[in-house]
């Protein structure tokens, strides 16, 4: 499990998942697993965007794991205004990636909020777009 550089001072409570973050679980990382279980030990629930599912989730009973941590999830809806916010930010950010806009700006309405991700790169540039910090967790 890494912590990366970009770690505001403060330590938090609560974390935004991204697809990467829901394979590893899917495919029961031990890290990610212990990063989930202390979400759940706080009484809290993790965060996903919605559309971040489609990108992990093929159906079946293999993904009893990935079913079980959607279940006990916060997923965000992509409506209108969210999507239009993210498409700003790709333009800002001059990146293409929906889904990872999507996370940040889900972080960004959450303060304190961790992101746990496996494209750490690509999330922190948005964030520096956004002017917000948050702690970044590698699984």
């Amino acid at each position: 499990m890494a912590t990366n550089r970009w770690a505001p001072e403060a330590t938090c409570c609560v974390r935004v998942l991204d697809a990467g973050a829901l394979i590893a679980l899917d495919r029961g990382d031990r890290d990610a697993w212990a990063l989930l279980t202390e979400v759940h030990r706080m009484g809290q629930r993790p965060v996903i965007p919605a559309p971040v599912v489609a990108q992990a989730w093929r159906g079946g009973p293999r993904q009893a794991r990935l079913a079980k941590v959607l279940s006990g999830s916060e997923l965000i809806v992509a409506d209108g205004p969210l999507s239009r916010r993210a498409g700003e930010l790709l333009g800002r950010a001059r990146t293409t990636d929906v889904l990872d806009a999507l996370v940040a700006l889900a972080a960004q309405d959450r303060p304190g909020h961790e992101v746990l991700t496996s494209d750490p790169a690509d999330i922190h540039h948005l964030l520096q777009v956004l002017e917000i910090r948050r702690t970044i967790r590698v699984v």
